[in-house]
């Protein structure tokens, strides 16, 4: 199974060993487009036009400390990604206190989708930056669209055989929409919040929240071992572990579709 998840906003302040090499990432096939965004980011966040480079970005002038951080990421100490990444859904994941087999399978399984690097492992070391997915940068253009040309081979290798368990947010899942046959062993998920008010039961889709609830999906699924082989082993991994799921429509040549229903957040 192949877990894609997306990156955090929040990032470890600071690495802590070795600079970055690119030879030494996961999917090497994606260096040539790593090398080229990376030196583009680099040259945008030193370029001394602060504004345009914020703008760039998405940053606001509060904010002006990631350009002195990012025109210096080939010179910066690194960290493992699963180190990096430190927001919600990765505080609910909670790596670090998974036990030895269920941090072995997440090492296998999961791939983090990056404005900057393309796809990652958790094992990868990386050093923090910040390049969003929306991001334009010179010479290279709209990150969404340069991503959408290089991913694909890279991810459909990754995949394989195996179910897709895809919780990237949308504009990371833009980059690579798995077609045909691999679609029908994708899922994605939605998580809905349910509650009840004078006697009316209500869903609401929820935002910023569903990164934990998918957060803990994972966790689960890795402390359980589930191996599941198909879309459907996945779905009933899922209700196996006591999550309410409900499939929406399978559309033919689409990623299959699940609701994921919560009453607490």
């Amino acid at each position: 199974m192949l877990i894609l998840l997306p990156p955090s906003e929040g990032k470890a302040d600071a690495g802590a060993g070795r600079r970055l090499d690119l030879a030494r990432l996961s999917l090497p096939e994606l260096n040539p487009a790593r090398e080229e965004v990376l030196a583009a980011l680099m040259a945008l966040s030193g370029s001394g036009d602060e504004a345009a480079a914020l703008a760039a970005l998405g940053l606001s002038a509060g904010q002006r400390g990631e350009l002195a951080r990012n025109a210096r990421l080939d010179r910066a100490a690194t960290a493992s990604a699963g180190q990096v990444y430190t927001g919600v859904l990765y505080e609910a994941l909670d790596l670090a206190t998974l036990p030895a087999p269920a941090l072995r399978a997440a090492r296998r399984s999961v791939l983090i989708s990056s404005g900057l690097w393309g796809a990652v492992r958790l094992t990868d070391r990386i050093p923090p930056y910040r390049c969003p997915i929306g991001a334009r940068l010179p010479q290279v253009g709209a990150l969404s669209a340069y991503w959408r040309r290089a991913l694909a081979p890279a991810l459909e290798s990754a995949a394989g055989d195996g179910p897709v368990l895809d919780l990237r947010s949308g504009a990371y899942a833009a980059t690579w929409t798995p077609r045909g046959e691999r679609a029908g062993r994708t899922v994605t998920v939605r998580v809905l919040h349910e509650r009840e008010t004078d006697g009316r039961v209500t869903r609401t889709v929820v935002s910023h929240f569903n990164k934990a609830t998918k957060g803990r999906l994972v966790r689960d699924l890795l402390l359980a071992g589930a191996r599941p082989r198909s879309a459907a082993g996945l779905v009933t991994a899922l209700r196996d572990l006591k999550y309410t799921v409900e499939e929406q429509p399978v559309t033919t040549g689409r990623p299959r579709q699940l609701d994921v229903v919560v009453t607490a957040l």
